[in-house]
């Protein structure tokens, strides 16, 4: 068995997963209950992810998620979660209960609603960081820079239009899950240079890319500074990397 997560501050999450994962737990409740643990902590939000997170151009923080098995190939998302601190754990609730895929905006609340989960007010979902940086915003014009997520959730770029949806909930674009292809390295590199053939090595965007196989091995790469971590049953203890090494 074995963890990664994107950015340095998934450390704390992947550090839970090995926890659980060396208690024998389950690998989807394993990746469920530490990403919400991470969502749900007001100072992850300046990070972009969950409670604390950015709110829209409106001043509402909208959430994305998703999980998948790649075995099954089950999947479940959603995208514009209003009022919601754990949107991985309604994902969670999409794959397993839910007829469709894909959910968004009011039709995630209220599915939400009906499975158990609380909608809070918006201003729970707020931070005093990012209820001030909104402030300014709108008085200013002040942008923020920055824009990262955790494994496969997030709250989104800063400000951004209401009802966007980023990659983040996106199967075979933010995440996706199956037990055949290329090692984790060839894939994220095959990818990432198509990009830079098709656009130009000075047009590339902003893109990291990072996988993980049946056999646990990890592989990355980046058009940016990447930091990420990792661990797998022959490590002591979760390592961070960054690429480029």
């Amino acid at each position: 068995m074995a963890a990664v997560g994107t950015w340095s501050f998934s450390q704390s999450a992947v550090q839970k997963m090995r926890c659980m994962i060396l208690a024998g737990e389950n690998s989807t409740d394993v990746v469920e209950r530490a990403i919400a643990e991470v969502e749900n902590d007001v100072e992850t939000g300046r990070h972009i992810v969950g409670r604390g997170g950015f709110p829209n151009s409106r001043g509402i923080v909208e959430c994305d998620a998703a999980i998948m098995e790649g075995v099954p190939g089950r999947f479940g998302a959603v995208a514009a979660l209003r009022g919601v601190a754990q949107p991985c754990r309604v994902a969670r609730r999409i794959m397993d209960k839910s007829p469709h895929s894909f959910l968004v905006g009011e039709g995630a609340a209220t599915f939400a609603q009906e499975q158990g989960f609380t909608i809070e007010p918006n201003d729970s979902m707020l931070s005093h960081h990012t209820a001030a940086a909104y402030q300014e915003f709108i008085e200013k014009g002040t942008h923020v820079s920055g824009h990262d997520t955790i494994g496969v959730s997030t709250s989104g770029a800063p400000f951004k239009a209401p009802g966007r949806v980023g990659d983040t909930p996106l199967p075979g674009c933010g995440l996706y899950a199956d037990h055949m292809g290329l090692s984790p390295k060839e894939a994220c590199c095959s990818v990432l240079t198509d990009i830079r053939n098709k656009l130009g090595e000075d047009k590339c965007f902003e893109i990291s890319l990072i996988a993980l196989n049946m056999k646990r091995e990890v592989g990355a790469t980046s058009s940016v500074e990447f930091p990420y971590t990792f661990w797998n049953q022959g490590m002591d203890s979760v390592e961070k990397y960054v690429l480029p090494f």
